[in-house]
């Protein structure tokens, strides 16, 4: 009962500002709001919020989560892309009398991230992956973040599973993924079409992976080339994806294929090599990838 009235209650305040606004909410940009209060404590719970953390928020709309991380770190910065939304969360933080939040108003693929320890953000779903991966060159200590279920699945799949892709394979090498809890539909407006899920992601920078910057993009082409004919055994797939890899005539590669000592790997399907595999098999591919 408690946590339907949690709902009833930032639903209410959340339509109460868009009308007052006249802001009608585009389901096909991802603006989904969250009007879950019993989630929103969850997601900032999740944060082990510090008094001297500075916060990164992507995509904060009216500020559901920003008003409330602003009341217990030291700084927020918000990157908030759509002008309007901007204008109203920009009024609202003055109204409160909160002045510890930076907001942008800059596309956050574009813009350069200032510097941040956390993460907290509701992201908006059809920017996750890039979003994903501009975020971990950063250096920063936890991320708590929502996605879409089923991209929150991929990401953390093994080796094996269905859901295992080139986004868990290289993410792998990147951060440790854990998800916390599910979302469902009725914990937004609008309602999406999908389920989502809270996930805790922490940068893999202390871990000694004995992986350069240079293996890493032979890495990334690799999973590329490979996922593209997941379910193909690797050789097969390097050749059939064989323009990834810098080449347009199929004998070529096939002949420069033949002279690596890799057999046991090239008869694996890629969806059952492990991020370790298909390292070791980007490194025996140093030399035949054209760069």
């Amino acid at each position: 009962m408690k946590i339907e009235e949690n709902k009833s209650s930032l639903a209410k305040e959340t339509k109460k500002i868009l009308q007052k606004n006249k802001i009608h909410l585009n389901n096909n940009l991802g603006q989904n709001y969250l009007i879950d209060e019993f989630k929103r404590n969850q997601i900032i719970s999740f944060a082990n919020l510090k008094n001297d953390d500075n916060i990164l928020e992507i995509g904060p709309g009216i500020g559901t989560l920003t008003i409330e991380l602003a009341k217990k770190v030291n700084k927020v910065t918000a990157i908030e892309q759509d002008t309007n939304i901007f204008k109203i969360l920009k009024k609202r933080l003055k109204n409160e009398n909160i002045n510890n939040v930076e907001l942008i108003n800059e596309d956050a693929l574009k813009v350069k991230f200032p510097d941040f320890n956390k993460i907290v953000s509701n992201l908006p779903y059809q920017i996750s992956s890039p979003i994903t991966f501009k975020l971990l060159d950063y250096s920063f200590d936890l991320g708590i973040l929502m996605y879409q279920k089923e991209f929150g699945e991929r990401m953390v799949a093994k080796s094996g599973n269905r859901n295992y892709s080139r986004l868990s394979a290289m993410l792998y090498f990147k951060s440790l993924i854990e998800i916390l809890d599910n979302v469902s539909p009725e914990s937004f407006i609008p309602k999406p079409k999908v389920e989502s899920v809270i996930l805790k992601l922490t940068p893999k920078k202390n871990i000694n992976l004995k992986i350069s910057d240079e293996e890493f993009k032979n890495y990334e082409i690799v999973c590329k080339t490979l996922f593209q004919h997941k379910n193909k055994k690797c050789k097969n797939a390097l050749i059939d994806s064989r323009q990834i890899l810098g080449y347009k005539d199929k004998k070529l590669l096939k002949s420069k294929l033949n002279e690596i000592d890799v057999n046991e790997l090239f008869l694996k399907r890629a969806v059952n090599m492990s991020p370790e595999e298909i390292l070791l098999l980007s490194k025996k591919l140093e030399t035949v990838i054209k760069k």
